[in-house]
């Protein structure tokens, strides 16, 4: 499965959870505190395959599930422009200093492990919308 595949999935499963919250009168606020790892883990088990590990995605204390997957992450299934021979997948159109570009016998992804950007929830209210798609942002092929 690429990456893009992933996105449209996972949107799926997103989806299903804030219906049921504004089902039961969810405002946004509580929606963006639902959202946090120690909740999801124990009420969402099926969001993340690292919940049943008991295992997040980034070392902080309080991390916010809303964005997992982040909006200034760009991916190409078909990649994105070719380096030094290699074929180039992914980066961060923000370049953020906490992540790098990893290489992977012929293929560079953006590494994120080391960045937390999109799970603070004030980065998530920041973006907030109930329709996790409008936040997400496609890639483009550089030129």
């Amino acid at each position: 499965m690429g990456y893009s595949d992933w996105v449209n999935k996972h949107a799926a499963k997103h989806q299903i959870i804030v219906k049921k919250l504004l089902a039961q009168g969810f405002n946004e606020d509580e929606i963006i505190e639902y959202f946090d790892f120690e909740n999801m883990k124990d009420k969402e088990i099926d969001f993340c395959p690292l919940y049943a590990k008991n295992q997040k995605c980034h070392d902080m204390e309080s991390l916010n599930c809303y964005l997992c997957s982040c909006p200034n992450f760009r991916f190409n299934d078909e990649g994105i422009q070719d380096i030094d021979e290699k074929k180039q997948y992914s980066y961060c159109n923000i370049d953020s200093k906490d992540g790098r570009q990893g290489v992977y016998g012929e293929k560079i992804h953006q590494d994120c492990s080391g960045c937390s950007v999109p799970h603070h929830k004030e980065y998530v209210k920041k973006h907030f919308d109930f329709d996790w798609m409008k936040i997400m942002s496609p890639c483009e092929k550089k030129s």
